[in-house]
């Protein structure tokens, strides 16, 4: 009698003899052998049935089941079942997958050889650059560009988007395993599969190298790069930008004005367009350069450099996909703290950072064409003639030195990089343009060539941009509004004015401004400072552009009329700073409204200043800013405001992923994935807010019970003053508004009343007893018809309210309402209607209700301090 022995992994093969089926399995286990918690168990056996493409969800082959036997390792047989790669036919009978496990024996020699020949592959650290891909990565399926089918693609997507490490993702993969009950899973059979095969993929333009820069004291030191030239391929790849993408210069006029906007309407732009050839166009890099730390500790820390394009308008180019991640610079260390503080390690740092930049560079400038310069891209398969031009480099004040080799040190002669202002004058706010020699290339390297560094604050390390045409490096290096404002000298206002808070009256004074803050009402803009101001140090610039917006009102009336005005004058300023376009008359303003802070902020806090406000930020936004401007377009379009969010895509999150051992080439990776991810992912339908999308039903009732129904609701629930009020005057109000639609009758009328709604303009109108632990009733503003303009004072034809009730009333035969009931605001004084530049309100006892869709924004209303029925519509939201 014959015996058969049927493979326990593939139920398609028998043996007839013990031994051959023993050989078999033994192999079978070899090659199959995965853990518990990676394999997919609960993947259900083949069958006979044939693998239907809806199943499947469109999945697309990566290789044919004939070129299997080529791969290196068993553990990719495995995959082929597990990932569902088979022929590309739209369904695979199972005759075609019968044929793999024949092949298994040759399978097994090929990887025999090929681990043996492994051990040839050594690591070379040489000048040669090194793909951050492991080697296999390289050698493996290299021709591979995307995922094996979408179901794949948008588990990496999921796993990559929201950083979830390999257990959580392994938790997914059997939960769909487990559910979907397909006869081949269509997911890797593990994350780390996953994260490998991504590695694998092929995508020329998403490649990253590392090279060696320097050998100090036995330490190699290297660049994390991507190709410049590939940088700027992964953004004109994006159709968004390429459809924005801008070529030539721009002189824009406003009222027969020269007007400044876009970085290509500046100046700068319009000087290096006429310095190429008229056929060619300019590319302008912006760089963005700033070291962080990558822990919250701050043990660690890494020097990212980030670049963009001018050519991308301000609005598009400000979000994060308009930015691309150049690499990482390697940071020096010292052997000891010796060596740390000597001349040569400071020199040596500040020559490696230049020629860092010069590697990741060079290849703007260096071509072989006959042309002699420039490059040639494509955009939207149309090839176009450029020439590379470094525009604007934005950082701190630290690393605009470290770009233009000036001394850091406020306490040197010439502390300034613009200009060879001496520290002296640093504080004088009245310098004529002849006082000021503006540094460039010519007379700095002269000072360079000389040996004279020192005379001119100038590091004796030549300078990279030097070489660099169309650059002056001490212009380049532009001021940033968020380090020179929010974090530097709006913070030093508010240490100074809690400063003179202290000496006029103490304590008391101080804790008196931190409680006016806790009591500053919400808004959807604004955060919240519960605690008010206790820890100076430990505030964002985010923070800090909060408080500009509710301190006006936190001074007024606090000390003396300078301290209200210097806050007034501050914002006045501010928000002329983020402009979107300047006319010259504009720019003539903007600088008298910096003098007018300036001067102020000096007189009134002059003794609290240990430099007597020999400031290098104080000086170049005072004297640099607007020729600035006239260069290089709007401020908005070089702030740091929209890259230090970089930090935590391409440093904080990679490191916290990564497991602390090559930190930046698992970083590297990590961030290649990520880029992958965003080139497949497939468009997501989002949702949008409903016009009156209501949320969060407070109560509802028939008109008829009307009366006794608010009565005992007032009498049985813990209520806001403000929803009390509303209640009592809801039926009366609602009577009104009966009459003014000539409603004849509410017989049947049923009323919703809930907590908020969702306007059109997706803004959220609240009306609610309790949010976070205090009461929240949005104030408005509501757009008079022009009749109505005659009979009431107005800011230019908007007046406000404060909303009490929410409302849905449904009437038998007509339309439903959608309603607010409200209580107006006035003008308290039409002699003097505005205070701060801000409408000065009373509230009336004049109660409607009007519709929802009048509404035409939430407003910030504040309570004025220590006074009754005062108020001040906040203008200084942005």
């Amino acid at each position: 009698m014959s015996t058969s022995y049927k493979c326990p992994y593939y139920n398609i093969r028998y043996f007839s003899n013990r031994n051959s089926y023993s050989q078999y399995v033994n192999r079978c286990i070899n090659l199959y052998d995965v853990s518990t918690e990676e394999s997919n168990t609960e993947v259900s056996e083949v069958t006979d049935m044939l693998l239907d493409n809806d199943n499947f969800n469109r999945i697309e082959e990566r290789q044919s089941v004939q070129e299997i036997e080529n791969l290196p390792s068993g553990s990719e047989i495995t995959d082929l079942f597990e990932y569902g790669d088979y022929d590309a036919d739209a369904s695979v009978s199972l005759e075609v997958i019968s044929n793999i496990p024949e092949r298994f024996e040759e399978i097994l020699f090929e990887n025999v050889e090929n681990l043996q020949n492994e051990d040839s592959n050594i690591e070379r650290l040489q000048n040669e650059d090194l793909d951050v891909r492991s080697e296999s990565s390289r050698n493996e399926d290299s021709d591979v560009e995307e995922f094996p089918n979408e179901s794949y693609a948008d588990l990496m997507t999921l796993v990559t988007k929201y950083n979830l490490n390999n257990k959580a993702g392994n938790a997914i993969i059997k939960f769909f395993n487990k559910h979907s009950n397909l006869p081949i899973s269509p997911l890797p059979k593990n994350i780390e599969t996953g994260r490998k095969y991504m590695d694998k993929m092929n995508l020329s333009r998403l490649l990253y190298y590392k090279h060696r820069i320097l050998v100090h004291n036995n330490k190699e030191y290297f660049i994390n790069y991507q190709p410049v030239i590939k940088c700027i391929e992964n953004l004109l790849s994006n159709p968004e930008i390429s459809q924005l993408f801008v070529y030539d210069y721009k002189k824009l006029e406003i009222e027969n004005e020269q007007s400044y906007g876009e970085q290509y309407t500046g100046n700068w732009w319009k000087k290096a367009k006429e310095s190429i050839p008229s056929v060619a166009y300019i590319l302008s890099i912006i760089l963005y350069s700033d070291a962080t730390t990558t822990d919250t500790l701050g043990k660690g820390s890494l020097h990212p450099i980030y670049i963009s394009l001018g050519n991308i308008p301000t609005w598009r180019r400000n979000k994060e996909d308009a930015k691309q991640l150049l690499g990482y610079l390697p940071i020096l260390s010292a052997k000891d703290e010796r060596e740390k503080k000597s001349s040569e390690f400071k020199k040596l740092v500040r020559e490696t950072f230049h020629n860092s930049i010069k590697f990741l560079l060079d290849p703007l400038f260096t071509n072989d064409d006959d042309d002699g310069d420039g490059i040639e891209l494509k955009i939207d398969n149309e090839i176009f003639w450029f020439f590379p031009r470094v525009s604007t480099i934005i950082c701190d004040w630290p690393e605009a030195c470290t770009f233009s080799l000036t001394y850091k040190s406020t306490n040197s002669n010439y502390p300034c990089h613009f200009c060879l202002v001496s520290k002296e004058n640093l504080n004088n706010t009245r310098l004529r343009d002849d006082q000021m020699v503006l540094r460039n290339k010519e007379n700095m390297l002269q000072y360079y060539n000389n040996g004279t560094t020192e005379k001119a604050s100038l590091e004796p390390v030549f300078n990279y941009f030097w070489n660099i045409p169309n650059i002056n490096v001490y212009v380049a290096t532009v001021p940033d509004r968020m380090h020179h404002l929010d974090l530097g000298l709006y913070r030093y206002q508010i240490e100074f004015t809690k400063k003179l808070l202290f000496e006029a009256e103490g304590r008391s004074l101080v804790d008196k401004m931190n409680r006016r803050i806790t009591l500053i009402p919400r808004h959807s803009e604004l955060k919240i400072f519960s605690g008010g101001l206790q820890s100076i140090a430990l505030l964002t610039a985010d923070n800090y552009r909060n408080i500009m917006k509710m301190m006006i009102f936190v001074v007024d009336d606090l000390l003396n009329k300078d301290l209200s005005e210097v806050y007034v004058k501050w914002n006045e300023m501010y928000l002329l700073s983020r402009q979107e376009t300047f006319k010259e008359s504009d720019l003539k303003n903007f600088q008298e409204a910096i003098e007018k802070w300036a001067n102020l902020f000096i007189k009134l806090f002059g003794q609290f200043s240990n430099s007597d406000f020999k400031l290098p930020k104080l000086h170049s936004w005072v004297h640099h800013i607007v020729d600035t401007i006239r260069e290089f377009g709007a401020i908005n379009g070089y702030t740091t405001e929209t890259y230090e969010a970089l930090h935590k895509t391409y440093v904080k999150i990679p490191y916290r992923l990564s497991n602390k051992k090559d930190v930046e080439e698992q970083m590297m990776k990590t961030i290649r994935r990520k880029a992958i991810i965003k080139q497949n992912d497939f468009k997501k339908k989002f949702k949008t807010p409903l016009k009156f999308n209501y949320s969060s039903k407070l109560f509802e009732f028939d008109i008829s019970e009307a009366f006794e129904f608010i009565d005992k609701y007032k009498n049985e629930t813990n209520l806001d003053e403000k929803m009390i009020k509303g209640l009592d005057h809801f039926i009366q109000s609602l009577d009104s508004y009966f009459d003014l639609l000539k409603i004849s009758t509410a017989q049947g009328c049923h009323i919703k009343i809930y907590r908020s709604v969702t306007l059109e303009n997706r803004a959220i109108l609240h009306t609610t007893n309790m949010f976070h632990k205090r009461p929240w009733f949005s104030n408005i503003s509501v757009t008079m018809n022009d009749e109505e303009l005659f009979e009431y004072q107005s800011d230019n034809g908007i007046c406000y309210a404060q909303t009490l009730l929410i409302t849905e009333v449904f009437l038998k035969k007509e339309k439903s309402l959608h309603l607010a009931l409200v209580q107006w605001y006035d003008f308290i004084s039409k002699r003097t209607p505005f205070v701060y530049g801000c409408p000065l309100l009373e509230l009336t006892e004049v109660y409607n209700f009007i519709e929802i869709e009048a509404i035409e924004d939430i407003v910030h209303i504040v309570p004025r301090f220590d006074k009754t029925n005062e108020y001040l519509v906040n203008k200084y939201l942005f």
